[in-house]
């Protein structure tokens, strides 16, 4: 016993089976599990290492991040659906702002980043990410990461740079990765929800009326009185919105519709060429052909949708639809005969009843 305490207090941190091997060298013949019960009451507590919390100035970050959840809208019974809850947390006043999506495309995040920034009336000087694939491309030998581009110019739009977190270092974007857990546990668990817009218009509701009205566990202060004197400090909005593109071609189906984003949308029955260059803006699809814009569309929500714009399509002609559309036997004229015929047919079948000829 001597020993393990002389061991144990110049080396707190040996482990059992090392120990173990060093008594047992020296004659000890008891059970392992004996000596770990011993080494349980008589080794020294280690000091706890308390966590040092990070504060951020006003208006000087925000942090974002995607969270999976599943989910079986009423509207589709017993089909599961994963859909991604995009948050953008204000790390000084604790401020929320989200949005459920369908996929995590680049066109998705930065239409959820103009959304947000618009929402909280300003934006970060920095947006903090954990490495999501859509804003950190990589990262060299020496430390330096790469961004995707597409994201840098929509954050220099409002003023802001991003900041990727330190790898394997979660802790550092925990303001935004413990409100996942709230928003599982506060909102979204024993609801029900009849598709991605009424799950939308739920979290709406209750992001503004209990989220961010609520007293926030660490800070001890309401969310959204914290916000109101964070948002002096924040970036004032530019002039004018951000509306830089995203170009990839696609080709016409048959029924001449273009995919894009996982939804459909109608070009004019009078394009001709197979292929045609699609942008996508902030909030709307705009097609061309040949460098001519032929078609624009609002942005669809969620995926296998379809929008066809009626102009897009050439009414039938009159003669065509007579011709489309079968006669029915019960509108074709009827003859008209005299009495007397309709007699003699009732007297005929009568003698045939009868067998007379």
């Amino acid at each position: 016993q001597s020993y393990l305490a002389e061991r144990l207090e110049a080396f707190p941190g040996l482990s059992a089976r090392r120990l173990h091997r060093e008594i047992k060298a020296m004659g000890y013949v008891g059970a392992y599990s004996t000596l770990t019960e011993y080494l349980r009451l008589v080794r020294p507590v280690a000091p706890r290492q308390f966590e040092r919390r990070f504060e951020t100035p006003a208006g000087k970050q925000a942090q974002v991040d995607f969270a999976e959840f599943q989910v079986e809208f009423t509207s589709e019974p017993g089909v599961l659906r994963k859909v991604w809850l995009f948050s953008m947390v204000l790390g000084h006043s604790r401020w929320l702002r989200g949005r459920f999506c369908p996929n995590q495309t680049l066109e998705t995040v930065m239409r959820c980043h103009i959304a947000a920034f618009q929402t909280m009336g300003g934006a970060c000087t920095e947006v903090l990410y954990d490495r999501m694939k859509t804003a950190v491309i990589g990262e060299d030998a020496s430390g330096v990461v790469t961004y995707n581009v597409s994201l840098l110019a929509l954050l220099a739009h409002y003023g802001s740079a991003p900041r990727a977190c330190q790898p394997y270092r979660a802790k550092t974007k925990g303001k935004v990765e413990r409100p996942f857990r709230y928003v599982r546990q506060d909102f979204f668990l024993g609801r029900s929800f009849r598709d991605l817009d009424d799950l939308n218009a739920q979290f709406e509701e209750w992001r503004t009326t209990i989220a961010n009205p609520r007293v926030h566990a660490t800070t001890n202060r309401v969310v959204d009185e914290h916000f109101a004197e964070e948002k002096p400090h924040l970036l004032a909005l530019p002039g004018r919105p951000y509306d830089a593109v995203l170009t990839v071609e696609r080709r016409i189906s048959q029924e001449g519709m273009v995919a894009v984003g996982g939804n459909q949308y109608s070009v004019p029955d009078t394009t001709r060429r197979r292929i045609v260059e699609v942008q996508n803006h902030p909030v709307e699809v705009r097609i061309f052909e040949d460098g001519r814009l032929i078609a624009r569309h609002p942005v669809l929500e969620g995926k296998n949708q379809r929008r066809v714009d009626p102009g897009h399509r050439k009414p039938v002609p009159t003669t065509r639809r007579a011709e489309l559309i079968p006669s029915s036997s019960v509108d074709a004229p009827v003859a008209r005969r005299p009495l007397a015929f309709y007699e003699a047919v009732g007297r005929r079948l009568a003698n045939a009843q009868e067998g007379r000829p």
